[in-house]
């Protein structure tokens, strides 16, 4: 589990979760008005009244699980992260496969996870939106969802016995960054009819550029 998970498990009033992933219906709700709170009104604007109204709780019943706007913004991001397929991402189960089989399987995943979810692509705007203004919430999405990602897909290009990339790094970039690439022109902006391409066409190619 990230730190920011477990550290935000430690925010809440009893009965207190263990973890993230066992928070209560009632702190879902808040994080589902937060959300939606953050995303009509902007981070700056989004008070703690206003979530709260959106939430359906009382102010006094959101501090007692959150104490900020901070800490509901990295609650944010704990659900995002756990809500993603990381189980896609066991580096085992991936080098025993060939490799072109492992990415075929990696990319189908995350982008069948992420198909038509609203919420999941809300918050991606949300944190582009305001990574201008709040530089350090864009920092704390990219430091727990993005970068241990990436550091799995390079330990997947540095080790599999099919891998012949020069630098892995650079290979787990274009994998990761194309497949991002595809979902944010797809999904995020709306761009099925102005810049089309086939899932699977999309993933084939991609696997035919980065394994020889």
């Amino acid at each position: 589990m990230c730190s920011v998970c477990s550290a935000e498990a430690e925010d809440l009033t009893d009965p207190r979760p263990t973890s993230i992933h066992n928070l209560t219906d009632k702190a879902l709700l808040i994080l589902e008005g937060a959300l939606k709170t953050f995303a009509a009104s902007g981070y700056a604007a989004a008070s703690m009244d206003r979530i709260a109204a959106a939430a359906g709780v009382s102010k006094p019943t959101l501090y007692s699980y959150f104490q900020d706007k901070e800490g509901l913004f990295k609650a944010l991001v704990c659900q995002f992260i756990l809500e993603k397929p990381h189980a896609a991402l066991e580096e085992s189960l991936l080098l025993q496969a060939p490799l072109r089989d492992s990415l075929k399987y990696l990319a189908s995943t995350l982008l069948d996870d992420t198909a038509g979810k609203q919420p999941q692509f809300t918050f991606i705007r949300l944190v582009i939106g305001e990574s201008e203004r709040f530089p350090d919430l864009a920092r704390t999405f990219l430091e727990q969802a993005h970068k241990p990602a990436l550091e799995k897909l390079t330990y997947l290009f540095t080790h599999h016995p099919d891998a012949n990339a020069v630098d892995p790094e650079v290979s787990a970039r274009i994998f990761g960054g194309s497949i991002i690439h595809y979902m944010i022109t797809q999904e995020i902006l709306h761009g099925r009819d102005i810049v089309p391409m086939e899932r699977d066409r999309f993933i084939n190619g991609l696997v035919d550029v980065l394994v020889k």
